[in-house]
């Protein structure tokens, strides 16, 4: 195959002239600098990918037929604890670039950081462009889930032991009747690894295969490949009920934007076979 010189997403990789949008064409011809006759790889996001030839019109020339890239199993996820400034930003370009599924933003019992719901919105698309950069810098056939703020305790599908209640230091639980009913179950298949979409109701169970990032936990596995990771103030106690599984990044502590990172390049890695557990376990508990 042709050297790719760029990586760009459309929405029709099987049309006879695939049609690069206005911001992508910029990008290739006033950034880049493309010369006509380079080749150029492109992508629905959805695995279907096909090689090309740069034009310089919006319009590229197809050098071979679609090709399907199955999505890499187990699909991994990644939520952090939303943070202030530009650091979402960064993390969810990171952890696109690390190959990681599904990037979810998550409010907590200690997080500080909010966004007013006027703004989630717009937010939330800056986010979805971020990751949609990143993949193409990163030559990904699959883009990103990437949603949220979502509340913890919906996330993870807390049921009878509590529900939320939102105010200015996060949330808090409330003890639930014994006799009430959990609202519902998330769809099948809604989410990777148990997580609860958080469009859907919660579950009373604690969902299987996610893990909690904390100081002196167990070696992350692919036994759990969503990892959460909380706030510079830490876990709420009832978040560390919630979800009994805990593994660790490392022997240090770390912000909420490097540790999604180490958890997404550690499952991402484990993932590829480049590591194994061994490899992964944190430094004292070889």
């Amino acid at each position: 195959m042709r050297r790719v010189v760029a990586h760009v997403f459309v929405e029709d990789v099987a049309a006879p002239a695939v049609e690069v949008g206005e911001g992508d064409f910029h990008h290739l011809s006033r950034v880049l600098r493309l010369s006509p006759g380079e080749a150029v790889s492109a992508s629905d996001g959805a695995g279907w990918s096909r090689l090309c030839i740069w034009t310089g019109a919006p319009l590229l020339e197809p050098a071979g037929d679609a090709v399907f890239e199955p999505r890499p199993e187990p699909e991994i996820a990644v939520g952090f604890a939303l943070t202030k400034g530009a650091h979402p930003e960064w993390a969810v370009q990171k952890l696109t670039e690390a190959g990681v599924d599904r990037v979810v933003l998550m409010t907590t019992a200690h997080c500080v950081a909010r966004w007013a719901p006027p703004d989630v919105p717009r937010r939330l698309g800056r986010l979805r462009e971020v990751a949609r950069q990143a993949a193409m810098q990163s030559r990904r056939s699959w883009l990103p889930v990437v949603e949220g703020p979502v509340a913890f305790p919906e996330l993870v599908g807390v049921g009878r032991a509590g529900v939320v209640q939102e105010s200015t230091g996060g949330y808090r639980y409330r003890r639930r009747s014994a006799g009430a009913p959990p609202a519902g179950t998330p769809p099948a298949g809604a989410a990777p690894a148990g997580l609860v979409s958080p469009a859907a109701p919660c579950s009373p169970a604690s969902p299987a295969g996610v893990a909690l990032a904390v100081p002196n936990g167990a070696t992350l596995s692919l036994a759990t490949p969503t990892v959460l990771v909380g706030p510079e103030g830490g876990w709420a106690g009832e978040e560390l009920d919630a979800v009994r599984t805990h593994v660790a990044l490392g022997p240090h502590v770390l912000r909420a934007e490097t540790a999604a990172l180490a958890a997404g390049l550690l499952l991402a890695a484990l993932r590829a076979g480049l590591v194994d557990e061994a490899s992964a376990r944190p430094a004292g508990k070889r």
